[in-house]
């Protein structure tokens, strides 16, 4: 253990993170193994690149910016039936995962717990998580199959949302043959001179790096070596808080599948020009997902001949993978944005700070990042109150809370009659 720590500090002070072991004296025997595992872990060179970044002014982006085509599900026509067989047929065969991103807290909901357990108010009390496996129950018995599960936690709820399971019999599912959990990877907080923060319990802080995880996530944690065995061809990628994702949909399934793309995503229409949302584009020829932020008023208002936004795609989370795409873009990290957040931090003086304005720079990684890995996709439009109901806010803000979930779901399942 010396011989570690003397080549541990050799490190630190390369990069002039010595801070790191400064209450290592003061901590048990199992909080200085897991703070030593934890440097272990740390890019160094990566966190020393991620705060520069932070340094860097804005360059004028020159990135040419087009539409990008889609389908709409509900203008099919004849194609409608064709497509849905095709998916059919891959889904009778077992060649479907679904993956559900679960990594949050309910925080911002007022719920202590992940966010997957929040109960949104329905009469039947059940949680997100139930109301995703309904549905996934629902549509294998369509098929004849069990759809595998696949959820991505964090390490802060991951405990706690095996605990939600086991405690439920989840849901009917049987755990480690349809049923699997896998854990979200994390990068270090750092403050404005570059030095990563240390939490309240002595150990570095640490936080999710974001939805784009998820691939790097499937393929450290080899849940893909567990689908490929299980003969499983296309994975459906969602969020925990839309209470009406479709995670099964054979007809954007078989778009995928007949249009030989490697990745299938849904988008919803705008509510108005200017939603501040993400949507779907071409970014210098490729897939892409430009941030409301990035549009000038005149591209978010412009329409093609039938009056239609040529803009107007809003990306909701919903995207089919195939294993092959999910390998390829787990195989390097995509890159980081920053945020400026406000964290609890153990100073120097082994006193907790508690900032009332940010101080530290958080990383994530988007999941559409890697869109621009394909050369093409397929973009489905779907409609809004029939797939899209997310939980993202309390009900004091009046969209996109419980509530609005909650209304949207039970009019879509004539809960009310």
């Amino acid at each position: 253990m010396e011989n570690e720590l003397i080549e541990i500090r050799r490190k630190l002070k390369k990069y002039n993170q010595e801070h790191l072991l400064e209450h290592y004296e003061k901590l048990d025997e199992a909080h200085k193994k897991e703070l030593i595992k934890q440097i272990n872990n740390i890019d160094f060179s990566l966190i020393e690149s991620l705060y520069k970044s932070t340094k860097k002014e804005e360059k004028n982006n020159e990135d040419k910016i087009e539409p990008i085509e889609y389908l709409d599900k509900f203008k099919l026509n004849d194609k409608y039936k064709y497509y849905e067989n095709i998916g059919k047929q891959a889904i009778k065969e077992r060649k479907l995962a679904a993956v559900t991103m679960a990594g949050g807290q309910g925080t911002r909901l007022g719920h202590d717990g992940p966010k997957g357990t929040y109960d949104i108010g329905l009469e039947s009390h059940k949680s997100l998580f139930e109301l995703l496996c309904d549905s996934l129950k629902e549509e294998g018995k369509k098929y004849g199959v069990t759809i595998p599960w696949f959820i991505m936690t964090s390490k802060e709820n991951n405990e706690s949302t095996i605990e939600f399971f086991n405690k439920n019999k989840n849901f009917g599912y049987e755990k480690d043959k349809n049923l699997f959990f896998f854990i979200q990877g994390e990068l270090p907080m750092i403050d404005t001179e570059g030095k990563i923060l240390i939490n309240e319990d002595g150990l570095i802080k640490l936080a999710a790096d974001g939805h784009g995880g998820i691939y790097e996530s499937l393929v450290k944690s080899k849940m893909t070596e567990q689908m490929k065995h299980m003969g499983i061809e296309w994975v459906f990628i969602g969020g925990v808080d839309n209470c009406l994702v479709k995670m099964v949909d054979p007809v954007l399934m078989g778009i995928a599948i007949d249009n030989k793309v490697t990745v299938a995503c849904k988008s919803i229409v705008k509510a108005n020009p200017h939603e501040k949302v993400g949507v779907f584009c071409k970014r210098n020829g490729k897939p892409n997902v430009i941030e409301y932020s990035e549009i000038t008023d005149e591209m978010a208002e412009a329409t093609d001949e039938n009056g239609e936004l040529l803009y107007g795609e809003s990306h909701v989370l919903c995207n089919l993978f195939s294993i092959e795409a999910v390998e390829r873009m787990g195989a390097k990290p995509l890159p980081y944005h920053v945020a400026y957040k406000k964290a609890k931090y153990l100073n120097k003086e082994g006193e907790i700070v508690e900032p009332t304005s940010p101080n530290a720079y958080k990383f994530e990684a988007f999941l559409f990042d890697a869109f621009g890995e394909v050369d093409e996709m397929a973009v489905l439009r779907v409609k809004r109150e029939e797939e899209f109901a997310p939980v993202k806010n309390a009900d004091s803000a009046g969209v996109d809370c419980p509530s609005t979930a909650k209304e949207l779901y039970t009019k879509y399942y004539n809960l009310d009659k």
